[in-house]
């Protein structure tokens, strides 16, 4: 099939799936006139990785346990290196979300500290209902 039908078979378009061959996570053959063809395990592979990638695995992460995958879901096995590969990613989700935590209780304790300070406007307004003017 072609790639344009790839892509409304699993709704995904086809700049994405372009990106997903250039990773090496889907394979199409090539004929003589160039255009890409897949064959039908290219369906099942697609929402493999949609699915992968909604977990939060990168691309890289995705073309390592992807050989291991099974059914659409996907399963997979519960070998060391996958498991190793999955650990890590996790690990690198929870840094981002502690990072984030802080960044977010620091800005909200600006907004607290900045509230309790009132004030003046700064920098001044031309007009009440104006966005400010910097100059």
């Amino acid at each position: 099939m072609r790639i344009g039908e790839l892509g409304r078979r699993t709704g995904v378009n086809t700049h994405q799936l372009r990106y997903y061959e250039a990773q090496g996570l889907l394979e199409a053959d090539r004929g003589a006139n160039g255009y890409r063809d897949f064959d039908e395990n290219a369906v099942l592979r697609v929402r493999q990785i949609r699915h992968l990638l909604s977990a939060g695995l990168s691309s890289e992460d995705i073309a390592y346990v992807l050989p291991c995958a099974v059914g659409e879901a996907p399963q997979l096995p519960g070998c060391p290196e996958v498991l190793a590969a999955m650990r890590s990613r996790l690990q690198r989700l929870d840094d981002r979300m502690d990072s984030l935590t802080q960044s977010r209780d620091a800005l909200a304790n600006y907004i607290d500290a900045a509230e309790r300070m009132g004030g003046e406007s700064y920098p001044p307004f031309d007009h009440a209902d104006q966005e400010p003017v910097l100059s």
